[in-house]
């Protein structure tokens, strides 16, 4: 929950013409009141950045509104640049890496058709499957399947709905697909930095694992609704969750400005721990909201683990705490899933990452593949 300053402040920057850039350190803001306008001056003396000849700022030596509406302003008009992941096309010969080639025919078998190419340059034929080579399963198959499991059907649904198309394989194959390629993405998505906006939340559901009651502790970006991280653990309110928040420092490649919780004492503490740091510069705050109405709630973040709890139905059978189905779902909910609230554009769009093709999933694994290879 933002102050009184700031919501005075973000009420300035929403504004047209309230605020006048004269260089990259010098603003001028009109007041509110009417009349005339404040200086804010880029400063490194003062630990909020900023200095202000405004009643407030020289008086209280507190962040006035104006600087708020200044640090508001450069956020809500910073230019984002996306990241572009987009399907890798066939344009040269493996062979001979000439660019004269041609499709040629389909490779037939039991699973599925693979395109053939042809080479004009050395005459020789031949296949280009990249991140599903050896693999008996087409593309379409795999990426079915890992559709199917992570919008709610059971493994076995899923190998029924294979069925139909002719691909016989059994419920623990497609798992064995989930676990590789997940942990494939998942390394490769890692090397990539949403633009996520400064307030986060973080809450926790339970879950099962090997039939023991867990948490599932997740944190969240509230303007972009990208899932920055998670952590397992097997208690609710003495779990050490420092952890989590050091990863979303480390995914974000920030800490955030506000930072929304429950009541829970241990969200405080790892709060303390992870981000001393702004702490100590009064850079974040710390909402511990304890309602579901009102001002004061967390419903977002508690629409959040009722999608969760809808994919939880069909993962019952959690086998360790550190399970890729886990990070299957961050995958499926940031990059593949399109939101109701965000326009029908996925957490990952929001924040600056453009997963093109058809198949997100295709698109995905192949550049996730090529990258591996690089390395």
């Amino acid at each position: 929950m933002r102050n009184g300053r700031q919501l005075r402040g973000l009420a300035i920057a929403q504004l047209d013409s309230q605020i006048v850039r004269q260089s990259e350190r010098f603003y001028r803001v009109s007041s509110q009141s009417g009349h005339g306008m404040y200086d804010v001056i880029r400063s490194e003396y003062y630990a909020m950045g900023w200095v202000c000849n405004c009643p407030d700022w020289l008086y209280r030596q507190v962040k006035c509104k104006h600087i708020w509406a200044v640090e508001f302003s450069l956020e809500l008009r910073k230019a984002v640049e996306p990241t572009v992941i987009s399907p890798i096309k066939i344009n040269a010969c493996v062979y001979c890496k000439s660019e004269l080639i041609l499709k040629d025919g389909l490779r037939h078998n039991q699973y599925g058709d693979i395109q053939k190419w042809n080479c004009k340059a050395c005459g020789r034929y031949f296949t280009v499957n990249i991140g599903f080579e050896r693999m008996r399963a087409t593309p379409q198959a795999v990426t079915s399947a890992m559709q199917l499991y992570f919008s709610g059907e059971s493994l076995r649904n899923t190998q029924k709905f294979l069925r139909l198309h002719g691909v016989h394989v059994s419920h623990v194959a497609v798992l064995k697909w989930i676990r590789k390629y997940v942990t494939l993405m998942q390394a490769y998505l890692e090397e990539i930095t949403p633009q996520v906006s400064n307030e986060w939340r973080a809450d926790e559901l339970f879950l099962k694992v090997k039939g023991n009651l867990n948490y599932l502790y997740a944190l969240m970006d509230d303007q972009t609704r990208f899932w920055i991280a998670q952590q397992v653990a097997d208690t609710k309110y003495t779990a050490d969750i420092t952890p989590l928040f050091r990863e979303g420092r480390k995914v974000a490649g920030k800490a955030p400005s506000v930072l929304v919780t429950d009541g829970a004492f241990n969200f405080h503490t790892a709060y303390k721990h992870a981000f001393w740091r702004e702490r100590k510069s009064l850079a974040i705050q710390h909402v511990r909201h304890v309602r579901m109405s009102g001002d004061l709630n967390n419903n977002r973040m508690e629409r959040f683990n009722g999608e969760l709890r809808d994919r939880e139905k069909v993962t019952r059978n959690l086998k360790k705490a550190d399970t890729p189905i886990l990070k299957g779902l961050q995958i499926y909910h940031n990059y593949i899933r399109p939101h109701m609230a965000l326009q029908g554009k996925t957490p990952a769009e929001k924040a600056g990452i453009q997963v093109e093709g058809e198949d997100k999933w295709l698109t995905l694994i192949q550049n996730a593949s090529k990258a591996n290879r690089v390395k």
